[in-house]
């Protein structure tokens, strides 16, 4: 059975990797930033994986994830995000707290556990930030999203998924009612003021950064169907 420093360094560089535009190597350096550490203590641990088969490493390029060490990655990732969901959905508490709560869960709770959750949510999809759940073969939709910031303007958008874990932006997204789920039509984009225009529903209209707008993943509203027009 793996560390949980081990598991928390595959999932990280999974995150990583996901979030890479140009390349899937993340170099040591940026992964070392991203689990707070110094880049030599990310390099040992680097080379340790790499013993054991987890990643692929090379000094001068970076590391990335084997098929092994991605599929390990996955199944600590599924655990993280069901643990999220069932603090919400069943202990009731408050999205902008849950990330941390399951940093420390997703370690302790056993393959049973977890597939009991599972079957109690409903075998659910996404997380409570429309972060998408893998399955418990490794599969996960990670299709890519067009956000708030680059969407087609005065198109209705729902909200799917909200990137990030900082407790004060998902207060600040809820307040906004952007939340996934919702219904948002972006009317107009500043470019020179960095800023985005929206409404959400009967709301009336709000302006974002251009920072958080990017947050906000989206895809076109659905239609009513014509029986429900009738």
């Amino acid at each position: 059975m793996a560390s949980s420093t081990v598991e928390n360094y595959l999932k990280q560089l999974y995150l990583e990797q996901r979030a890479a535009s140009d390349s899937r190597v993340i170099p040591t350096g940026r992964l070392a930033a991203a689990m707070g550490v110094v880049p030599g203590t990310a390099t040992s641990m680097v080379k340790a994986l790499a013993a054991s088969g987890l990643v692929e490493y090379e000094s001068r390029a970076g590391v990335r994830l084997t098929i092994r060490g991605e599929q390990l990655a996955l199944h600590v990732l599924r655990r993280h995000r069901l643990v999220e969901l069932f603090l919400v959905k069943i202990l009731g508490l408050d999205w902008s707290v849950v990330h941390e709560e399951a940093e420390a869960l997703e370690h302790a709770v056993s393959d049973r556990v977890i597939d009991s959750i599972d079957a109690l949510l409903g075998h659910p999809t996404a997380d409570p930030h429309g972060d998408p759940i893998p399955s418990g073969q490794g599969h996960v939709d990670d299709t890519p999203r067009s956000s708030l910031a680059d969407c087609p303007l005065n198109k209705s958008q729902r909200v799917i998924r909200v990137l990030g874990q900082d407790p004060e932006f998902l207060r600040f997204v809820e307040r906004q009612g952007l939340t996934p789920g919702a219904t948002v039509t972006v009317e107009s984009r500043e470019t020179a003021a960095q800023a985005v225009e929206i409404r959400v529903a009967k709301r009336a209209g709000a302006s974002l950064g251009v920072v958080a707008a990017e947050k906000i993943l989206v895809e076109p509203a659905p239609h009513l169907s014509k029986a429900r027009r009738k």
